[in-house]
């Protein structure tokens, strides 16, 4: 992380990061930070756009791709939103009233260049779900940075269901039509996450995140944390109008299939 701690000082750095993973005595991994404030997300929002301007790697597509992805993420998301108004206010009110919770939940994500934005979800989990972390985290079946619990206790019924099919993701269709996100690449990672990234791992940052990418259509919740910050990379390296259309379309049939769902 040499390149981050050029953009931040030393005592910054220190109070943001550590170098790597912590484990504690029973040897589970942790998270050294699990919540950001405003300056906190600000300095690894930061660090994160000084150190991609040191990276070699150079985006895929054009002004042309880059215009006309723009194009159909606007006119998909708008089309699928209006077509789903009704079935997701439905699951809304079904999720509302299971513990008369908000049945949407935002979360701070990074995207481009290490922008913030709130990402949204239907809940799937409780309402102290986030309070909850500091001890499910030591459940984590997942290696890598990359949190996943298949008998996390925080998930309720109706969110178990919400996510073997999907359907808690349909509230990124409004971050799509936003342009916070696109409908093919790398999914958002969380702060807690990209503050341990190396730079290298950064480089999945360096276009807009999406509702699925490679990872998605090829293992999901069962692939290798290195093997999926690969697979980002590898999108960034090589987007193109054809490999989004082909993505587009295996993420929907795997979504059909349920494949590798958790």
């Amino acid at each position: 992380m040499e390149k981050l701690r050029t953009k931040l000082s030393e005592d910054q750095f220190t109070e943001l990061t550590l170098s790597s993973l912590r484990e504690n005595p029973e040897g589970i991994t942790e998270y050294p930070i699990l919540e950001f404030d405003e300056r906190a997300l600000g300095l690894l929002s930061g660090g994160v756009a000084e150190t991609l301007r040191y990276s070699e790697i150079q985006p895929g597509g054009g002004s042309a791709y880059r215009f006309v992805k723009r194009a159909v993420d606007i006119v998909v998301s708008l089309l699928a939103l209006l077509i789903l108004l009704i079935p997701m206010g439905i699951l809304a009110l079904v999720i509302y009233i299971q513990d008369k919770g908000s049945p949407i939940f935002s979360q701070a994500r990074l995207t481009e260049n290490g922008k913030i934005f709130q990402m949204y979800k239907f809940r799937s989990m409780c309402m102290d779900a986030e309070q909850q972390f500091a001890e499910v985290q030591k459940k984590n079946e997942r290696d890598g940075l990359a949190f996943k619990s298949e008998n996390d206790p925080r998930v309720t019924k109706i969110g178990r269901f919400i996510r073997k099919t999907s359907l808690d993701e349909l509230p990124q269709l409004w971050n799509v039509l936003r342009g916070e996100m696109s409908l093919i690449g790398p999914r958002p990672p969380l702060p807690r996450e990209v503050v341990l990234y190396t730079p290298h791992q950064m480089e999945r940052l360096m276009v807009k995140g999406g509702l699925s990418c490679i990872c998605q259509v090829e293992g999901r919740s069962n692939m290798e944390f290195d093997r999926w910050v690969e697979s980002d990379i590898q999108y960034v390296k090589e987007r193109s109008f054809w490999l989004d259309i082909q993505l587009f379309f295996k993420t929907i049939l795997a979504v059909l299939l349920k494949k590798d769902a958790e």
